[in-house]
């Protein structure tokens, strides 16, 4: 694997494949406020990436990224959300995909992951419903002092139209390929 170099205009590039799939944005824009160092934000899709790649990010401000410090207000950003470039928004994690000494160079490749609303959905399994699981402290410990709770549930979670996703393959923000 041999990743190239990633730029801004790979982001709009994303957003406007997904747009051409008629995939749905997951958030509509966040109009601008009068504040100072504050921009306002488009209708985005999401993409997952590595919190590794987070001081990568910031090296972008400027040039078409907003951190999410500098949403017109901050309460709109999710927990775990960076900033957003053109029409996708930054959500960062430990868990998103690393593929270690996978580039031709020894280097590791970032799997950043762009999703439109219809990519995925959540089923819930016929005949399970959820149990709650309780068992009192008398119950879940030799001198009583734990209790034991738990919830019970079948589901199952599946890609309803495969064209709504797009990974954008980084080794860091400047070395990329789309997928």
């Amino acid at each position: 694997m041999n990743p190239t170099n990633l730029g801004i205009s790979d982001f709009s590039l994303v957003a406007t494949t997904l747009s051409t799939n008629n995939a749905y944005k997951f958030t509509s824009g966040i109009e601008g406020e009068d504040r100072f160092g504050t921009g306002p934000i488009r209708s985005a899709f999401f993409m997952l990436s590595s919190t590794e790649l987070q001081t990568d990010f910031d090296s972008l401000v400027g040039s078409g990224y907003i951190s999410a410090w500098n949403y017109p207000n901050t309460a709109n950003a999710l927990p775990s959300e960076v900033g957003s470039v053109f029409n996708i928004r930054i959500l960062t994690s430990s868990e998103a995909p690393v593929a270690r000494n996978a580039s031709a160079n020894n280097q590791d490749v970032y799997y950043n992951t762009v999703l439109g609303k219809q990519a995925l959905t959540h089923i819930g399994q016929d005949g399970q419903s959820m149990e709650l699981l309780y068992r009192d402290r008398m119950y879940s410990g030799y001198l009583g002092q734990n209790v034991t709770l738990g919830v019970s549930f079948a589901q199952a979670q599946a890609i309803t139209q495969d064209t709504a996703i797009r990974n954008l393959l980084c080794t860091s923000l400047y070395s990329s390929q789309i997928v």
